[in-house]
Formats: C-alpha cells, structure tokens, sequence
C-alpha cells in the first residue's frame, strides 16, 4: 500500500474509535445522571422512614403514658358495659414517686431537719369550725451560714465536808486560749482544702458575723502546728510501713529576707504517698530540691517506689524496685507533634497498654490482684516488644537532631525502659503516677490564690497541714471532723521524753476512730 492510502487507513480508524469513544461518554453521563436520581430517591425514602420512625415512637410514649390514653366512655360507646365478672378490674395505681420534672429527688437525710405546721391564711378560716382534710408536705432546703457559738460554762464550786469540789470545763486546746478545735479545723480547712489565703478566711467569718484579726487566725495555725508536731512525725514513720510508694516535688513561692527588704523564690515541697494505707506525708527543707532531701527520708526503705524520671529518684534503684510514669513517657512524644508520625506510633503503643489494662478493674467482678497480674503477663511482653524496637529504630536514626523534642523523648523513655517493665511484674501496680499528680493540685491551687507562703516556716507549717488533709481525702475521711477531734486529743496527750509515738499512730487518719 502506498504511503497516502496508509494515513488514509488511519484517519478513518481514528475517526471511527472516536465515534466509540463519544457514545461510550454518553453512556456514561446517562447512568451518572440514573445513579444521582437513585441517590436523591434513597435519600427521601430515608427521610420519609425516620419520620415515620419518630411518629410511631411518639404515638407509642403517648400510648405508654397513662394521663395521655383516651378512655372511651361506655355511655357514648353502643357496646355493653363489661361484666365485672368476666374482666378484671384495673389494679389501684401505685401513688408517683415525688419527682422533679422525672428526676428523683434525692432525700438528705443528713441535715438537720425542722418541722413547722402552715395554716391558712384566709380571715374566714376558723379551725374549730374547719375540718381537715389533706396534709401536704412542701420541703424547702435553707442554707445558714457558718455559725459562730460563744459557749459559756458556769463552772459551779461547792464545799463539802472541808473539800472544796467543782466542775471541769472542757480543755482548751491551746493554752491561754477560748477556741475550740473545732474553730481552728474550720479555718485549716479553708486554708488548706479549699486554699483560701488567711485574709480572706478572715473577711468571710467578718461577713458571717465573727470578727477575728488576720494574726489571730495565724497565731491559732501557727500554735496548732506544735500540738501536731508528733502526730507529724508518726505519718513520716508509718508511710514508709507501706511496700508500695509514689513520689513526685511541686514548688511554691515562699517569702524570704534579700538586700533592702523582702522577696519570694521558688520552694520545693515534696510528697511520698502510700499507695495501700492512704496516708500521704508532705514535706519541705528550705525550699530545696536537691537530691539528699528525698534520699535522707528514703533512707533505707527497700519496697516500691514510683516516680518520673528526676535524676534523685533513679539513684534509688540501687536499693528498691522503682517504677516509671507511663503518663510522663507518653507527654515527651506527645510534644515532638503530631506531625512526627513515628512518635506518635509509640503513642499509640502506649495507649494499647492503658486500653488492656482498662478491661478489668480489681476489686470489681471478683478480679483479683493475682489474676491482673496473669493478664499482664498475657497482654503487656507482645506491646513492650513492639515498642523497644521502634525505640530502638528511632535511636539509630542519623538525622533525628541532638536536643529536638524527639531525641529527648526516646532518650528519657529508654532510660526509663526497666521501671516501664517494673510496672507490670505485680498486679497492683499503677501505670502512672497519676495519684500524686492529683494530690499536688492543692499545691497548685494554694499557688494561684495565696501566691506565697510567707516564710519558710510558714511552708513547712502547711506541709503538715497538707499531708493531714490529703490523707483524709484519700481514706475518704471529714477533713473537718478529723481535725476538730484530733486537736482536742492530742492536745490531751502529756509531753513525755522520750515521746511515745506508737500513741500518735492511733490517731492518724488510717486508724483514726472519732469518740
């Protein structure tokens, strides 16, 4: 064939397939155009079932609720009257539980409670002439604020047979004294529960009609601090009678003496918290954070301790098992982004353990600490492994920077790695520190309103306080009532040498019994 015949040939074919090609698009557009018609068919059809759905699900409330069913009177209906014989009568209703708007209201058993008859008011009622027919009983809830009481004891001396005989009063407290301890657990409460700085407490008893000075309510903190200076010592010893501790520092400004008057500084206060007895013990030694602080308290203690990463706390794994923060590990990855997607990988890891773990709780079901640690031993090797190698990975990686968000990370979590496995080789162990975290927010809150404590001794003063109250929150205890029976106790106590102080033990929170 010739050349021109050639390209002939082809523009024909050519023509031809594009003939095709347009059909087969036409095509396609017509079925697009009967898929989108289905598609907005569906979509009314849909819409048309829910509304359907919701009128048959309110016709069926309605149907269910017995002040909205339509009895049919007999009278108007052409039907026979039932034989009582033949249909069983309607049981009597059961009277409504009082409710608010269909919440039940919860009864408050606990308060004092008043009662008080209302008559009418009408100038026709005559109650001789009246016959009673209802009582209604309309509660009301009525706050008092707090109430001061000046108690007054009339102490009665007699004579009797050349003896001379009187009453006792109960004692004070505090000697030279007329408050109660009842009166200064209420202002340690404010103070170190609910973190109302000293003036403010003052300003709120003034508004509820008791006037104090803002030293008397520091004298009386200050004064209480002695009575409870060997209760304190009791809750340094018996922490450390638990096999397993939890530990963490949080700061606060303290007020100290610099060239031409006064400054504040960061103090550090720290915390040991016995995980299975719930005594917490707080303590602080001229704001410093060096390493013999917690070291000399430690001492030779040899159980369990959990802590993030400080460098004080990893020199205790010479001595004791100490175990991670899995919360603390997981934050370090959490700030390399979420554009970091191997970091995030590990994150999701950990995140795999919580999730595990999260399926049972001890205590609940009949799970026991013995079985948790047969389902750690399932479930936490195969997501260990999984996150070594990628650390391991990460590590080796010749670009990750000196100093960047995830150098640091990989680095803290493989330094950490043995703690992280110390973790799951008891069934009770926490994952995380979590607890103390959550006890030093009342550091925190006391930082945000109070600002600072006033001088060391003030710091050291609340660290008592502190670990009073935290203890009591922990074991679930009336921080109040706790303190208003222990000040009077323990006041009662005679100053022995050497003190004996098995006696403070009894009373500190985990074996406390009010009178």
């Amino acid at each position: 064939m010739k050349k021109d015949e050639i390209i002939s040939m082809l523009q024909q074919q050519i023509a031809f397939l594009q003939q095709q090609l347009g059909d087969a698009n036409r095509k396609v557009d017509e079925l697009l155009r009967k898929v989108s018609s289905l598609e907005d068919l569906l979509v009314q059809k849909n819409a048309e079932e829910q509304k359907q759905h919701n009128i048959i699900k309110g016709l069926t409330k309605i149907q269910q609720n017995r002040s909205e069913k339509q009895t049919p009177s007999v009278a108007a209906s052409n039907e026979p009257a039932p034989n009582s014989n033949d249909v069983q009568a309607d049981p009597e209703p059961k009277p409504r539980e009082k409710t608010n708007y269909g919440a039940r209201r919860k009864e408050h058993y606990e308060v004092e409670i008043e009662e008080e008859d209302v008559y009418p008011t009408d100038a026709r009622f005559d109650e001789m002439k009246a016959r009673l027919i209802d009582t209604r009983d309309v509660v009301r809830y009525i706050l008092v604020p707090m109430r001061f009481i000046k108690k007054i004891y009339h102490v009665h001396v007699y004579t009797q047979d050349g003896s001379i005989m009187e009453g006792r009063a109960p004692l004070a407290p505090l000697q030279g004294s007329n408050y109660d301890g009842s009166f200064i657990a209420g202002i340690a409460q404010l103070r170190y529960i609910y973190s109302m700085p000293v003036e403010r407490i003052v300003k709120y008893f003034a508004e509820n009609g008791f006037d104090m000075d803002k030293g008397t309510a520091h004298g009386l903190l200050r004064k209480t601090e002695a009575i409870f200076e060997n209760l304190y010592k009791a809750m340094g010893q018996a922490v450390k009678e638990d096999d397993y501790l939890a530990g963490d520092e949080t700061y606060h400004r303290v007020l100290v003496k610099v060239p031409g008057g006064k400054g504040s500084k960061k103090g550090y206060i720290w915390v040991v918290t016995a995980i299975h007895t719930g005594l917490v013990y707080y303590f602080y030694h001229d704001g410093s954070r060096g390493q013999d602080v917690i070291l000399n308290y430690i001492g030779d203690y040899g159980g369990t301790f959990q802590s993030d990463g400080f460098a004080p706390y990893r020199k205790m794994a010479a001595q004791l098992t100490r175990l991670s923060c899995l919360q603390h590990v997981k934050r370090k990855f959490l700030d390399c982004g979420d554009d970091d997607e191997e970091a995030q990988a590990i994150v999701r890891l950990i995140n795999e353990l919580y999730q595990m773990e999260h399926q049972h709780k001890i205590g609940t079901d009949g799970w026991t600490t013995e079985k948790n640690l047969r389902w750690r031993r399932k479930y936490a090797p195969g997501i260990l492994k999984k996150i070594r190698r990628k650390l391991d990975q990460m590590a080796a990686d010749p670009e990750m920077l000196p100093k960047s968000d995830r150098h640091n990370a990989v680095n803290y979590m493989i330094n950490e790695w043995e703690a992280i496995e110390n973790i799951f080789t008891r069934g009770d162990y926490n994952l995380d520190n979590n607890l103390v975290e959550r006890l030093n927010r009342y550091i925190s809150l006391s930082r945000r309103n109070s600002l600072f404590f006033g001088s060391h001794k003030g710091a050291e003063r609340a660290a008592i306080y502190y670990s009073l109250a935290c203890s009591c929150r922990l074991l679930g205890i009336n921080f109040f009532e706790y303190i208003s029976d222990i000040i009077n106790r323990a006041a009662a106590i005679p100053p022995k040498k050497p003190v004996d102080i098995q006696k403070y033990r009894e009373l500190l929170p985990d074996r406390w019994k009010a009178l």
